[in-house]
This record gives C-alpha cells, sequence and structure tokens, in this order.
C-alpha cells in the first residue's frame, strides 16, 4: 500500500477547525468563564449524557476517556461553550472515541462521558491564563461531575485508567492535580493517565509532587503525554509548553534516540470523514512501517520524519504546517494498545 493512501484524515478533524460546527443558544461569555465551583454540572445519571457506558463488564480494570475538541463556532459572536446536546459535537465526539479510546478496549471496559466544551480556535488565541480559566469552567464542572459519577456507580472498586486528547487533556491535567490530590485512596487505583495532545510540564510536576510521568514502559501510577509534529513546522503549536515532559509510543523512554517506523506495531487507517477503516472482520486495518518517533527535548514535542507532511499536516489557520496534532493517537494506536496492556498486567501484578 501506497503511503500516500495510507491514512485519510479531514482537515475538519484538526482542534478548531471544525468549519461545519455549529453550536445551540448557550449562556452569556460571561457566565461562562466562572469558577466550575459555581456552575451546574451536567447530570450524569441520565444515559444520555454518556459516550460509552459497556453493557458488560468483562475486563478487571476501566479506563475513563475525555474526548479531543469535536465542536467549533461558525459565527464570531456565537457562544464560546456548546450545550451537552450539540448535535455537532456528538456526532464528532464518536470519530474520536474510535480512534482514540478504543485503543484501551483490549485492555479495560471504556467508560466516556460527554462534556460541554469550549472553541478551541478562540480559546486557544487567548493567553495561557484566559484559557486555563476557560477549561476550568463548563469544561472541568462537567468532566470532574461525571468522574464522580463514574466512581460512585460504575466503577465498583476496579483499578483504572485515564486517557484524553487536546482540549481533554487540558481538563484532565486538573482532575489529576486537584481531584487526585483530594482523593489518594482513588489515586492509588490509578494504572497509569495517557494525557496526550497537550503539555505535562517541569513545572506542573514540581506543583504536584503526588504526581510523576513515566520513565518507561511499564510503569504505573504515572503520566504519559507527548505532542507530535515534524522535525520543522511552521508557525506555533499551541499545546505545546515550555518545559513539556515527552516519552516515545514505540519506544517508551525518554531518550532522544530515534525509533523506527519498522518498530511501530501499528498505525490506523483512517476514512476521509475520520472514521476508521476496518478488516472485514470489523477490527481496524493495522498499517505498518508508516510512522518513526523521536523525543526532541528542546522542542518538547515528539517528531516524525517519515509521514508527508504536504498530505497529513498541512496547516491551517489553528495549526500550522508540520503539526501532527490530530494523529497523536492514530500514528501509535497499536504501541498504545500494546501498552496499556502491559501497564495494566504490572499493576494487578503489584496489586496481589
Amino acid at each position: 500500500m501506497k503511503r500516500k493512501s495510507i491514512l485519510l484524515l479531514a482537515l475538519a478533524f484538526i482542534i478548531g477547525s471544525l468549519a461545519v460546527a455549529g453550536c445551540a443558544p448557550a449562556k452569556d461569555e460571561g457566565a461562562q468563564t466562572e469558577n466550575s465551583d459555581v456552575i451546574v454540572p451536567t447530570d450524569y445519571s441520565q444515559i444520555e449524557h454518556w459516550l460509552n457506558v459497556p453493557t458488560d463488564i468483562t475486563k478487571q480494570v476501566d479506563v475513563f476517556y475525555l474526548y479531543p475538541t469535536a465542536w467549533a463556532k461558525v459565527n464570531a459572536d456565537d457562544p464560546i461553550i456548546c450545550e451537552i446536546d450539540n448535535p455537532i459535537m456528538l456526532r464528532q465526539a464518536k470519530l474520536g472515541f474510535e480512534r482514540q479510546a478504543t485503543a484501551f478496549e483490549t485492555s479495560a471496559n471504556i467508560f466516556a462521558p460527554y462534556y460541554r466544551q469550549n472553541d478551541a480556535g478562540s480559546v486557544l488565541a487567548m493567553d495561557i491564563d484566559a484559557q486555563q480559566e476557560i477549561i476550568k469552567s463548563y469544561p472541568l464542572a462537567d468532566s470532574t461531575a461525571a468522574f464522580e459519577y463514574y466512581l460512585e456507580h460504575y466503577n465498583n472498586g476496579r483499578p483504572f485508567i485515564l486517557a484524553s486528547h487536546s482540549q481533554g487533556s487540558n481538563v484532565m491535567i486538573y482532575i489529576l492535580q486537584d481531584y487526585m490530590k483530594e482523593h489518594p485512596d482513588v489515586y492509588k487505583r490509578m494504572v497509569a493517565a495517557y494525557v496526550l495532545g497537550y503539555s505535562i510540564t517541569d513545572d506542573y510536576l514540581a506543583e504536584n509532587p503526588h504526581l510523576k510521568f513515566a520513565s518507561g514502559s511499564g510503569d504505573t501510577g504515572v503520566i504519559i503525554s507527548y505532542n507530535t509534529e515534524a522535525p520543522i513546522i511552521e508557525g506555533s503549536n499551541g499545546v505545546v509548553l515550555p518545559t513539556a515532559r515527552v516519552i516515545n509510543p514505540i519506544s517508551w523512554t525518554t531518550e532522544e534516540t530515534v525509533a523506527p517506523a519498522s518498530d511501530n506495531l501499528g498505525s490506523l487507517q483512517l476514512s476521509s470523514d475520520g472514521s476508521v477503516v476496518k478488516n472485514a472482520d470489523g477490527t481496524p486495518i493495522k498499517v505498518m512501517n508508516f510512522a518513526d518517533a523521536q523525543v526532541d527535548n528542546t522542542k518538547n514535542v515528539l517528531t516524525c520524519s517519515t509521514v508527508d507532511v504536504d498530505q497529513f499536516a498541512p496547516g491551517h489557520s489553528v495549526f500550522g504546517r508540520g503539526i501532527f496534532h490530530s494523529f497523536d493517537f492514530p500514528f501509535y494506536y497499536f504501541n498504545i494498545r500494546a501498552n496499556a496492556e502491559e501497564r495494566v498486567a504490572n499493576y494487578l501484578k503489584e496489586a496481589k
């Protein structure tokens, strides 16, 4: 199979570029920047507010997943936060789930709430403090409420993985920072946190000494994070912060040695609408020898040199040319799957 036809992804799925998205009327802009403590969260006792709840519990471990940006406003004066039942968000979140959360289906029962999101194109244009104030409003209020509901009604004391991407990861850093600190008994059950598409920085870890970054393929209770770029990009990457930590999803080390595409366990093939291309038996097609990976501790990113930038990251208004943001999961999907299986096995062995 030619590389040109291996992976396809509509630019509509890159964060903040959902040109077809719309938003139902929401609260005024001032109210949307309120702290999550004074916001009434979505009611997660209603099953329609869940993207996925397993009908059968077949694994010893769960995963709680927050999807990336799945909505963007159409008009400049649209609200910056969408409603929980926004049809565009509901549809795009399902596609994000398919190409990200399903990596964990061989090791965990997957729980995923819908949550009210911000318009990433607008928010990433703000300074970092303003960005975080919006993240800590409706997105965090909903996600925390969903996590608490999951723990009380679905988890039944099982160990769990946290998984997220992009805006979901920006939300997840606060669950790790605040909820896990306040609930050490819950944190003890965390196998690992795959917080991709946003930055876990040295400052963040220093301010939260209860958290630790992964150092290998099998450690547990750790955070895994990286942001994928080509070796040369144009413009800036709004989700990469100074001193961001990076781990290589092929070699599972933080060293800057190149992990060749031949060592990659497999990438996803995606259709032009962002859906996963599957075999006749419903399993995702595994694309081999496609994406390499190298930690760059100067740029604080993961670089991929073997993918055609013109096809997969030509650049647009939110992310410049060469930023493979939407492919953090798909490029390394089967590596993430195998790694989750390893960490789960280690956790269960250590827990005996």
